[in-house]
């Protein structure tokens, strides 16, 4: 190789002396400014969820006791012998009150009460619909433990290949079992945050039932999508509609 190919040749920068190995390129550490985000983020993250429930708990404590105090006798107010105010009297008070409610209504005299009290709100045409429906939902999802809202289930709509998330409510009235052969259930799809919702009647072998709990659909709706349930093996692959047009 003479003079001239050795010049056009670019210099190897890499090389050390006496032909050491080179040396790889030095890695610049985080900044002040990366570190400081860092920090910031973590922070976030550790305080938001605290910050929102205690938050969200004290909002709750607050609306409660700012309805039931003022009804509160001041002789029995306990905030009328101290020199601070006691947060929570008021959901103590409505915890008492309910239970006393509740002790006088399984007897005698409270059955009495109850049943002349339903006899004249069943004579009031526009209060009797309402106290009938809030009673009937009352004791259908609290006294008598349905299974409303027991299952996350999935269902195509609006359209198919468009899948909606929503939670069975129960069987479908038989009115409405009189359009079809096939069983039907009530499926209620709520809104994303769930303010309100769709109440849907479709055949029973057209929802997917996931392996999810109602817990994880909640969380899952209300976030939009951003919190995602652990993955679980599911019961279901695919709604019996799905795989038939897959065979077809």
């Amino acid at each position: 190789m003479d003079g001239t190919e050795q010049a056009s040749q670019p210099a190897d920068n890499s090389a050390t002396p006496n032909g050491a190995a080179p040396r790889p390129p030095r890695r610049e550490g985080i900044g002040l400014m990366g570190r400081l985000r860092a920090y910031f983020l973590a922070g976030v993250l550790v305080t938001a969820p605290i910050a929102v429930t205690i938050y969200i708990g004290w909002w709750f404590l607050s609306f409660i006791d700012g309805n039931i105090r003022p009804l509160i006798p001041s002789a029995y107010n306990p905030e009328n012998y101290l020199p601070f105010s006691i947060p929570g009297i008021g959901v103590v008070t409505l915890i008492v009150a309910l239970t006393l409610i509740g002790a006088f209504a399984a007897g005698y005299v409270g059955r009495l009460v109850v049943r002349m009290g339903e006899g004249a709100v069943e004579r009031m045409p526009v209060v009797r619909s309402v106290y009938g429906a809030v009673k009937q939902i009352v004791e259908t999802v609290v006294a008598k433990k349905s299974n409303a809202f027991r299952e996350v289930v999935l269902v195509e709509y609006p359209r198919l290949g468009v899948w909606s998330l929503g939670f069975i409510t129960g069987a479908a009235h038989p009115e409405v079992q009189k359009v079809s052969a096939e069983a039907m259930v009530h499926v209620f799809i709520p809104c994303a945050p769930p303010t309100a919702g769709y109440l849907l009647m479709v055949p029973r072998r057209e929802v997917t039932v996931l392996d999810m709990t109602v817990e994880d659909g909640l969380k899952m709706v209300m976030s939009g999508g951003i919190v995602s349930p652990p993955e679980r093996k599911p019961r279901e692959v695919a709604s019996p509609r799905t795989e038939e047009r897959l065979r077809a």
